[in-house]
């Protein structure tokens, strides 16, 4: 059941981070559950290395930390992607 859990807050949390990057239109459901699973740990190791203590589990403030991780990941593969 955490399982379920776990892809439902990635897809939240890609889908918003998709939205404000202006990505919606580009990417699909799957997509959006890679992107903010990913972000989640990249958001966690971001707050991490800033010295910022983030409660683990299901909650807002980690839904926050998702968003921002999978911006930062929208980002970055953006700017791979004009270099082609």
């Amino acid at each position: 059941m955490d399982f379920l859990v776990w892809i439902i807050f990635g897809a939240i949390a890609g889908w918003i981070a998709s939205i404000i990057m202006k990505k919606n239109k580009k990417m699909g459901a799957i997509a959006n559950i890679v992107v903010g699973i990913i972000g989640a740990f990249l958001g966690g190791y971001i707050m991490e290395l800033l010295g910022v203590e983030v409660e683990a589990g299901f909650n807002f403030t980690s839904l926050l930390v998702a968003i921002f991780g999978a911006v930062v990941l929208l980002f970055i593969l953006g700017l791979f992607s004009r270099r082609r």
